[in-house]
């Protein structure tokens, strides 16, 4: 490919190694610069995306809680003393509501309550559907906290309010995961929880289930005979849980559709009629709710989290004291009203036929709800965090009491939005309100007046209004500071990205001569100089205000570094001059090629992004780059048919892998064939060495006096490695199956091939056909043995795909030598020193940066998803070590998932000193595309959804934030191996085809 300067000049003003008359001058002072501005690159990129990594805690992971906010208390008598709770943890409403194969329905007792004395619906849970999350929505009326994330989702990290912090006391029995988070801090409590050990997944779990309302049945009993028990007992304002394991345990054992399940929902009914028949005799008062529900569904696969509606739909039955008698429906046609739950479902969904409940009045709430709805039942303030909405389709109360208990929860979820604003306006130098309720004083007023007159319809459409407009509200405060921190954030990563394009255009083009006679003039001092000062004082009066602001620490470091990265792109006006100097002197053209050069750089990596969604995207990639690279072969090395079918056919092959499952299948003969396979591909690469003589073209990557004799030995030592770890793979395996232990020899041996294949490429000749193959050889038995199934097989895909490339790059050499003499700078001028002579960077060359993202992204993610070790088999350890030591297995895992960019890595030092780029140059290009992509991944960081989800995009933002640091440790790892390649120095003409 030929092409033009970095800027798309000619080859008459700078082409492939244009001599640096000006860093002759410069001589060992520019590469003494260069060294110590790019030592001094990394290590601000290193502390930059280290710093900058934690903004995303700040802006989408901060707790929404406030504290300060006084309750709202009832003003009418509550219609029941005391509130019965009954969660079925993990239940699904599916299987709760429809008939067994039978006929019959597993909940005879709680039909019975729908048709005949409650109300009935589904309860939308929002993701993540896990237990803790569920509990909190139910009991305390809010959603997952997202700074929940810092304590890896095992607590909530902030204090909050609940329904049993309001109650006059709470009974409570249940889980140990459960019961605690509300009850630990609650003075006016009492409660029992059985041990972890009980959560026996082998077993059938129902009895969980028995042992909480064992545990209350024996607390009635024991009220009899204890009077300060039973004093507790008859007060109001009470409420008792019971949380009910059984489901969700026999759900993750047995899968959702199991017998073992779908007979726990037979308990859990059973248990809500003996608790209902308990307390109705106990108190014999009428003055008892009930609400049935559950904290979340189950997945056919026995999992829960996403939003799926398996996971999403919770029954929700309510009867007794306070609660409406069922509704009967005259007509079941449904129209979309546009209202959507938290789920995203839609309001008013039919009910399954199958459910056999089609002519009953259906009232499907959000999990939220539930709280207020409890709190009002039983005459409590809401939980002051609360950001659910009374659902007064389940209760009986008149006109003037529904308007009443409206606007209680209206004005509690108002306090917040009030506590938020007073916070933020107390921390604030210049204050932005929020306008719509600047006056909200006077919608209280109205709605005052309209209760006063009894406009009731009226007054409780002005109180939804009003709620609406506060939960508008404590979104715009929960997002007061985005806009700023965003700002600062993208603005520090584009003055970062341009401080390395201003690196890269200076020490590795011809720019780099005009900015270095400019260095001469004292103009340019005093200009670095204003800039530095102004920088400064910018920097200072910033932290000032935020420190006014008391604004946290890490504020002060992202505007700082945001500050400092455009303050050193100031203080080189000259250079930037310089470059529209260049561009505005290029005519039409060439401008149209650097754009299109530029936007179709932009659309790989927003196809690399999507790729990290959708692995599949890849299998499209490699089909397609398969035709166009052995088309563009097939055009510009006429006669080389076989190597453009080698091209084609290699994309083909490792096309396949994407469209595999990331959950590797077990395939031992598939890696024990793969061991073959590999020789085979060894054996071909010394067929090429061995019949190169003649054919001047292979002299780019194969050294003709290099010593054949000692080269065979190496190859046949290490092509019996590979065999060799192929029979530990099957031996060691067998074992297994017969579920023998693996015996120590067995181990060692195992341990000796991975470590001694490993160091053999180091005496491997220097040639690139002959490292880069003693490489492969030598990284294949610790990646055999370290394999289960396909990804053996991977392994040689991957390699073959690299030597096309290494193909590729070796035909627009040629094509490139042809268009005339090449001029290679000479070693003294190569400000990196390394070890190659290096030339200017061209245009073109911006390829040899995407290529290399693509084949280290589909290393990612050809055999796994790379952001979640989950994906990845931990049984692939088992050749090395099969007593548990968790540190020791996981290095084992990294390092197999390393291997394949190991690979990736030594093929791209290997072409950079073949076509003679400066390894370095590209390295930046390769941060600064990284990072264009990181920013695209800050704006895809999810702090709704499942945790899964919630977790991938932090770990995909953080990845691509990490390959500052993660791309050049594996350069200096692999630079063992490819320091002291070499490759020829004088034109090589084309020879015979093949």
């Amino acid at each position: 490919m030929a092409g033009g300067g970095i800027l798309g000049g000619g080859r008459s003003s700078w082409g492939y190694g244009h001599p640096a008359a000006a860093r002759q001058i410069g001589g060992r002072w520019w590469k003494q610069e260069v060294k110590r501005r790019e030592r001094w690159l990394v290590a601000l990129g290193i502390v930059l995306h280290a710093v900058y990594m934690l903004s995303i805690f700040d802006i989408y992971f901060k707790t929404p809680i406030v504290h300060g906010m006084d309750p709202v208390p009832q003003r009418f008598s509550p219609p029941a003393k005391r509130l019965v709770l009954l969660v079925a943890d993990g239940l699904r409403a599916d299987k709760f509501f429809e008939p067994d194969s039978d006929g019959r329905f597993r909940a005879p007792f709680l039909r019975s309550v729908i048709k005949e004395k409650g109300r009935w619906g589904i309860s939308h849970a929002r993701p993540p559907t896990e237990s803790r999350p569920g509990h909190v929505s139910i009991i305390a009326g809010f959603y997952e906290d997202p700074s929940a994330v810092t304590k890896g989702w095992k607590a909530n990290p902030v204090e909050f309010d609940s329904v049993f912090n309001q109650s006059r006391h709470t009974f409570a029995f249940g889980s140990p995961d459960i019961i605690p988070i509300f009850c630990r801090s609650v003075p006016h409590s009492t409660w029992a929880t059985y041990p972890h050990e009980y959560e026996d997944f082998a077993s059938d779990a129902s009895f969980l289930d028995q042992w909480s309302f064992d545990q209350f049945h024996s607390l009635l009993n024991r009220s009899r005979n204890d009077p300060k028990l039973r004093q507790m007992l008859l007060q109001d304002k009470l409420v008792i849980f019971l949380h009910l394991l059984g489901c969700d345990t026999n759900g993750h054992a047995h899968r959702p559709y199991s017998s073992i399940y779908l007979s726990n929902v037979k308990v859990v009914d059973k248990i809500a009629e003996d608790v209902y028949n308990l307390l109705e005799n106990y108190f014999n008062d009428n003055q008892t709710a009930y609400i049935f529900t559950a904290d979340h569904g189950m997945s056919d696969k026995g999992s829960h989290g996403d939003g799926h509606p398996s996971n999403t739909d919770t029954p929700l039955v309510a009867w007794g004291a306070g609660i409406k008698n069922p509704g009967w429906l005259i007509s079941d046609s449904l129209s979309d009203d546009g209202f959507r739950f938290v789920d995203e479902h839609k309001h008013d969904m039919p009910t399954p036929t199958e459910w056999g409940l089609r002519g009953i009045e259906r009232v499907d709430v959000n999990q939220a709800d539930l709280a207020p709805l409890m709190a009002t039942i039983v005459g409590l303030p809401c939980p002051v965090n609360s950001v659910g909405n009374l659902p007064l389709g389940y209760l009986s109360l008149n006109k003037a009491e529904e308007v009443e208990a409206v606007f209680a929860n209206t004005k509690q979820i108002l306090n917040q939005f009030l506590q938020k604003s007073r916070l933020k306006q107390l921390s604030s130098l210049y204050f932005r309100p929020y306008k719509p309720l600047a006056n909200f004083s006077s919608f209280l007023d109205q709605i005052e007046d309209l209760i006063a007159a009894r406009e009731y319809k009226a007054a409780l459409k002005t109180c939804h209004i009003l709620r609406a407009m506060s939960l508008e509200g404590l979104h715009y405060f929960q997002t007061y500071d985005w806009l700023m921190l965003m700002a600062t954030i993208i603005l520090g990563y584009i003055g970062w990205m341009m401080n390395l394009t201003l690196h890269v255009l200076q020490s590795y083009t011809f720019l780099g001569n005009i900015f270095l006679k400019k260095t001469q003039e004292s103009s340019l001092r005093i200009t670095k100089k204003n800039v530095y000062l102004g920088g400064c004082l910018l920097m200072s009066l910033l932290s000032v205000i935020l420190y006014l602001e008391n604004s946290p620490l890490l504020y002060h470091a992202y505007i700082s570094m945001t500050v400092f990265l455009w303050t050193q792109i100031l203080s080189k006006l000259q250079l930037l001059n310089a470059i529209w100097k260049e561009l505005s002197a290029r005519n039409f053209i060439s401008n149209m090629k650097l754009l299109s050069v530029l936007m179709m750089s932009f659309i790989i990596l927003e196809f690399l992004v999507a790729s990290f969604f959708n692995r599949k995207l890849y299998t499209w990639f490699f089909l397609m780059a398969g035709i166009l690279a052995a088309l563009h072969l097939f055009f510009i090395a006429s006669g080389r048919h076989i190597m453009a079918l080698y091209l084609w056919s290699s994309c083909w092959f490792l096309s396949m892998f994407t469209l595999m499952p990331a959950e590797i299948p077990d395939n031992n003969p598939l890696v024990v064939a793969s061991g073959g396979l590999i020789v085979l591909i060894g054996m071909a690469s010394r067929w090429i060495q061995s019949s190169s003589r003649g054919d001047n073209f292979k002299l780019y990557i194969v050294q003709m006096s290099e010593q054949r004799s000692q080269f065979r030995k190496l190859f046949l030592v290490q092509a019996s490695l590979v065999v060799l770890s192929s029979l530990m793979v099957w031996l060691s395996t067998s074992h297994r199956a017969l579920k023998k232990e693996l015996l120590p020899v067995h181990q060692l041996i195992n341990w000796s091939i991975a470590v001694v294949s490993m160091i053999l490429p180091l005496f491997s000749p220097p040639s690139i056909l002959s490292r880069l193959t003693s490489i492969f050889l030598g990284f294949a038995p610790p990646f055999l043995l370290l394999s289960i199934g396909y990804e053996a097989v991977f392994y040689s895909a991957l390699a073959l795909v690299l030597m096309g490339w290494i193909l590729l790059e070796c035909v627009n050499l040629y094509s490139a030598e042809c268009q005339g003499p090449l001029h290679v700078r000479n070693l003294e001028d190569n400000p990196t020193g390394g070890g190659y002579n290096a030339r200017y960077l061209q245009l073109s060359d911006i390829r040899i940066p995407l290529f290399f993202m693509v084949l280290f992204n589909i290393a990612f993610f050809g055999t796994g998803n790379f952001a979640s070790i989950a994906s990845f088999e931990i049984s692939s350890v088992y050749r090395f070590i099969t007593i548990f030591s968790p540190f020791l297995m996981a290095a084992l895992l990294i390092f197999k998932l390393f291997i394949p960019f190991l690979l990736v890595i030594c093929v791209f030092s290997a072409i950079s000193k073949l076509i003679r780029v400066p390894r370095l140059g590209c390295y930046f290009i390769v941060i600064i595309f990284s990072d264009l992509m990181t920013i695209h991944f800050f704006f895809l960081v999810r702090n709704t959804g499942s945790w899964m989800e919630i977790g991938n995009s932090i770990s995909h933002f953080g990845l691509m934030s990490a390959q500052v640091v993660f791309v050049l440790l594996l350069l200096a790892l692999t630079s063992i191996y490819t320091k002291d390649i070499e490759v020829p120095s004088q034109k090589l003409s084309w020879g015979k085809a093949t």
